[in-house]
């Protein structure tokens, strides 16, 4: 079996009156992740975590926020398709670790709901599936509540 590991890592600006949306969910929260898409840092953080495993372009380079046809959409269609390229190439997902950094919203009340979501957007269970929520405990140029920082790990395999 060959196995590879990849990192992926986003950061987005929060502002005022934009949908927050992360990891596919929308949160109650007045502030959201402004993007040239729809923003969602963990959905991105994903995608280039399973990009870089499979050894493809990142999502930069495949949905470049250049092109107007990307304007506003929705993060989880982006991550659907590269899903579908690393199929086509014979991998799959065997765990995924998400680390969200954020002031706000909180990321534990959604954290079941967001495991579901994502294990339906990467075709697998839950328990391959990890999310939790951090703080800047007020440190940093985000701990002002202005930003989300996200990291995500992946093992994929090719049997």
């Amino acid at each position: 079996m060959n196995i590879r590991v990849g990192l992926g890592f986003d950061l987005h600006r929060l502002e005022e009156g934009r949908p927050c949306i992360l990891g596919g969910i929308t949160f109650d929260h007045p502030k959201g992740p402004m993007g040239h898409s729809d923003g969602d840092a963990v959905l991105h953080a994903i995608s280039d975590a399973l990009l870089g495993a499979a050894g493809l372009d990142d999502l930069g380079t495949l949905f470049p926020d250049t092109d107007p046809k990307w304007s506003g959409v929705d993060s989880a269609s982006l991550l659907s398709e590269v899903v579908h390229r690393l199929g086509e190439g014979g991998w799959s997902l065997v765990n995924l670790d998400v680390v969200i950094a954020t002031e706000g919203p909180r990321i534990a009340p959604q954290r079941a709901k967001m495991r579901a979501r994502l294990g339906e957007l990467l075709h697998a269970t839950t328990d391959a599936i990890n999310v939790k929520g951090k703080t800047f405990e007020g440190m940093g140029a985000l701990a002002g509540g202005t930003g989300v920082a996200v990291q995500a790990v992946c093992l994929i395999s090719k049997s």
